[in-house]
């Protein structure tokens, strides 16, 4: 089975207050004269279910066009916490023992009972460094939230970010997780081949075991 995670891009989609708003031009049209439809679309490199590069925290960082695909690629581990305030290193590890096994590379987390798809809220789950911290400790490689940031909306230094690039971990953010059961799943979510940028949208999904 799978699990389309990638929330839908379209016109008035809610994005990061200040950040390129999604729109999409037809530039040619099906028609008498014309044999096919082609379009044009204005997007953030953020825009929906995305994957953080550390150039977009690091100065000189690298590039998503540059950072290995492994990470986006097989088993991972969904689990719920749907609770209020920072996600903590204790609140993680009680949220994991819930499921049995060894820890995959990859994580997931939902924190949205229900994501809020057609507005803006800043009033997400961020994540604290000392939880990204015991991640990497269990060769974590990559962490995937359904907010639109590991940090809160209005942090100005990004420790949660920064806890990554210590452990060397990827990031995917803004991932839509309402309908999918915790539990063990295989990662699908590459990143597009943009060179010199921050971040990519990705297409993610989680294909069942079972």
């Amino acid at each position: 089975m799978l699990y389309d995670i990638s929330p839908p891009l379209h016109t008035g989609m809610p994005v990061w207050p200040g950040d390129t708003p999604f729109q999409a031009y037809r530039v040619w049209r099906l028609e008498h004269s014309c044999p096919v439809n082609v379009s044009r679309i204005a997007l953030s490199t953020h825009a929906g279910a995305h994957a953080d590069a550390p150039l977009h925290y690091l100065a000189g960082g690298m590039a998503i066009g540059d950072t290995p695909l492994e990470p986006y690629l097989g088993p991972c581990r969904l689990i719920h916490c749907l609770g209020g305030g920072a996600l903590g290193a204790e609140e993680l590890q009680a949220a994991l023992a819930r499921l049995p096994g060894p820890l995959p590379e990859r994580i997931l987390l939902r924190t949205w009972l229900r994501s809020p798809t057609t507005r803006w809220d800043p009033a997400f789950r961020a994540l604290s460094a000392a939880a990204i911290d015991w991640l990497g400790g269990q060769g974590v490689r990559l962490i995937g939230v359904d907010s639109p940031s590991l940090d809160p909306a209005d942090s100005k230094t990004l420790p949660a970010h920064h806890a990554v690039a210590r452990a060397g971990m990827a990031i995917l953010e803004n991932l839509l997780l309402d309908a999918v059961p915790e539990g063990d799943y295989e990662l699908i979510a590459l990143p597009l081949r943009l060179s010199g940028l921050d971040a990519s949208p990705v297409r993610a999904v989680l294909r069942s075991f079972n």
